[in-house]
């Protein structure tokens, strides 16, 4: 399986924290953290390389982690501090160094209360 499924989306208030999981995340695919938010388009929230090396949009920056368990296959994005507008639909891309496809999930939910 190479598809990606995502986990760990819900209800939150505004200030707290949510760990989305998603798996399969093979060591030799780059995996990214895109959300949508409603009437919105998808965007690019962070992502890991197979070398470990983490980048982030500037909106999430110093509240969100993207880490990755080889061990487990699966790759984590730690959502602290979380706002109304980090609402939206959360999807997790796997992107193959050898053949350069995405794969994509099919998103979790995630909504944050004033």
């Amino acid at each position: 399986q190479v598809q990606p499924v995502e986990s760990g989306g819900g209800l939150v208030q505004a200030g707290g924290s949510l760990r989305l999981s998603c798996t399969p995340s093979r060591s030799t695919f780059n995996m990214g953290w895109y959300r949508q938010a409603p009437g919105k388009q998808r965007e690019w929230v962070a992502s890991i390389t197979v070398g470990r090396v983490t980048n982030y949009a500037d909106s999430v920056k110093g509240r969100f982690t993207i880490s990755r368990d080889n061990g487990k296959n699966t790759v984590y994005l730690q959502m602290n501090s979380l706002k109304p507008d980090d609402t939206g639909v959360y999807y997790c891309r796997a992107s193959s160094t050898a053949t350069s496809l995405n794969y994509w999930g099919q998103g979790t939910q995630v909504t944050v209360s004033s």
